[in-house]
């Protein structure tokens, strides 16, 4: 069976729906647009967002925005402006869910549920002429001069003049993203940066029950004697400095989860891109915490050595062993939970180098959790052979790209859904405008 459409979008996520409704807005009933999606239901890695809360978007400003969008910021800036977060809030809004902005600018549904966002976006898709079809696995795509033929798994082929890729990434292949859109676009004349898993845990030497030195650590991996003592472990405004073959190469400040995959929370997050891409060219990574960054190493030392002499000379600890002296130093500086794998970690510690150790605990990075748990693909489609104010091929007239597909990423914080967002709506309303 063929259908024809006006314009096919293939993938039914955040930046596909949002395709669908722009493209949709500007046709209204003069032409048909018609959402492809592989799944059962659309929506389904924007379901698992947030652990199910959802972040859909931040509101900062576009300076403060951009800072955040890796490697090429500025490709975003029209798609931005053409639907920048504040927007973004009312056009949900419009279509039936309120928005609570909370600390650090992050924007989530009122109710705190993922399937608010996804419900929105549907009703925004469909009640814009949209039809969304599920169930829709693509498995090949023809061009030929100035339309597409796209044949569906299910023997069903559509045409359409104008074809948008919006299939996500390689992350959590299980909601659909299995990086089908980077062959399609390569098949299609494109070219696609080097893929890599962002956002995701980075594992510490030793850290794993596994004789693989380095690269990629599946998740499901055990835990080595050393994991077990620190996951669970939850460190609040604490520094992170990562060194690449030596050199200092970011800095950064907040909170840093030690959990069942490695190194993860919000600071652990941000330096993953930069720690994964590093490993991945043979460089050597090792992450330094800062547990004490409110105190300078003199300041530390001085107070160490106070303490030292008081448990010193209490005459309670009198016939006590050196280890068992250091132990009650170390709980006057450490959390309870995390002083075992403080000393396993740092063997030659003593008093003396406690407050230098304090400031960098230091651990070798060799290997990331890999795109069955990381949060975003980094890498995609080559953003040189688009144009950034319609998201058109240069290379393939009427071939549109949007979201993780494209060689865009970004921090943790709404940043990546928004960035699917904005770049959906704007590949939409284009190729609308196009036809018409």
């Amino acid at each position: 069976m063929q259908i024809s459409a006006d314009i096919i979008i293939i993938g039914g996520g955040a930046a596909g729906l949002m395709a669908a409704a722009g493209a949709g807005n500007i046709l209204g009933a003069a032409g048909r647009v018609i959402v492809l999606e592989k799944m059962a239901r659309p929506g389904r890695k924007i379901m698992i967002t947030g652990k199910g809360r959802c972040n859909f978007t931040n509101v900062k400003p576009w300076n403060e925005f951009s800072g955040h969008i890796y490697p090429k910021p500025n490709f975003l800036k029209p798609s931005f402006y053409n639907l920048n977060p504040e927007k973004m809030i009312e056009f949900l809004e419009d279509y039936g869910m309120e928005s609570t902005v909370e600390r650090g600018d992050r924007a989530f549904p009122t109710s705190h549920l993922a399937s608010d966002v996804v419900d929105a976006l549907l009703r925004a898709a469909q009640q814009n002429g949209a039809e969304v079809l599920c169930n829709k696995e693509v498995k090949s795509i023809i061009h030929k001069e100035d339309s597409y033929s796209i044949k569906c798994a299910d023997g069903c082929e559509y045409t359409s003049c104008k074809l948008i890729i919006a299939t996500g990434g390689l992350s959590y292949p299980k909601t659909g993203s299995t990086g089908d859109g980077y062959q399609w676009a390569k098949d299609l004349g494109h070219s696609v940066k080097s893929l890599f898993p962002s956002l995701t845990a980075i594992v510490p030497k030793g850290y794993k029950n596994t004789t693989q030195e380095k690269g990629h650590i599946d998740r499901s991996t055990p835990l080595s004697e050393i994991g077990e003592a620190l996951c669970g472990n939850q460190l609040k405004n604490v520094g992170l400095n990562i060194h690449i073959d030596g050199n200092l190469a970011v800095s950064e400040f907040g909170d840093l989860d030690f959990t069942d995959g490695g190194i993860e929370g919000p600071i652990g997050f941000k330096v993953s891109r930069k720690c994964v891409n590093s490993i991945i060219n043979g460089s050597k990574v090792r992450a330094e915490i800062d547990l004490k960054p409110a105190v300078e190493i003199e300041d530390l030392t001085v107070r160490i050595n106070t303490l030292w002499n008081e448990i010193s000379k209490d005459k309670r600890n009198a016939n006590k062993l050196y280890k068992d002296r250091f132990r009650i130093l170390l709980t006057k500086v450490l959390p309870m939970s995390l002083i075992p794998a403080f000393i396993r970690t740092s063997p030659e510690i003593d008093h003396k180098t406690l407050p230098k150790a304090l400031k960098a605990w230091k651990m070798e990075i060799v290997g990331y959790v890999g795109y069955e748990r990381c949060v975003v693909t980094a890498g995609g489609v080559s953003l040189d052979e688009l144009t950034a104010k319609t998201l058109e091929s240069k290379l393939t007239p009427g071939l549109y790209f949007a979201g993780e597909v494209l060689d865009l990423d970004a921090d943790t914080g709404g940043y990546n859904l928004q960035t699917a967002f904005s770049t959906g709506y704007l590949a939409g309303i284009s190729a609308a405008k196009s036809l018409k």
